[in-house]
């Protein structure tokens, strides 16, 4: 996992569609993708890319994409509070990935304790399971009766976790 603060920096928006080249104008729709990919000396690292709603929606897709969320281009100057919101995330956590790699299992144990902390899940449980231990969250005011989203920890390490939150809030704070 990541082990430097600069592993998960990616930057701001671009301007341009990684699929075709073209520009992304102010206030138009898009897509922000999170994709996994190796610095110069071969060490792990996320990467963004914006792509046009035109070229997403007709199928154009990164290598080794591992999330994405939709948004709107800013205007010139503008300053954002949050890339992505607190349902985006939700929705990204949700995706079940069972034969995910271990970064990918990492990333959705990250996002559930962000969304943990604010209170957008609450545990409902934490049971041993073939030797993994699995949480079980609930969403904020969720029924009797519906299913918890269950997570695997992945145990990595607590100084890793704190990092990792960091970096995932940098990553969706404002672009400015």
């Amino acid at each position: 996992m990541a082990g430097t603060a600069d592993t998960f920096d990616l930057g701001r928006f671009s301007g341009q569609c990684a699929h075709t080249g073209s520009a992304i104008a102010a206030g138009e729709a898009f897509v922000a993708a999170l994709v996994e990919g190796a610095d110069e000396s071969g060490r792990p690292l996320l990467r963004r890319a914006d792509f046009s709603r035109g070229a997403w929606e007709s199928g154009a897709r990164p290598e080794r994409l591992m999330c994405f969320w939709r948004s709107t281009a800013p205007e010139a100057g503008e300053r954002r509070t949050m890339l992505v919101d607190d349902e985006t995330l939700m929705e990204m956590v949700q995706r079940d990935e069972p034969d995910a790699d271990p970064r990918r299992r990492a990333f959705r144990w990250i996002l559930a304790l962000v969304l943990l902390r604010r209170k957008m899940l609450r545990l409902d449980g934490i049971a041993q399971e073939g030797g993994a231990e699995m949480w079980s969250f609930l969403r904020r005011g969720a029924v009797d009766g519906e299913a918890p989203l269950r997570i695997v920890n992945p145990k990595i390490r607590d100084e890793e976790v704190s990092e990792l939150s960091e970096q995932l809030g940098a990553i969706l704070r404002a672009d400015a």
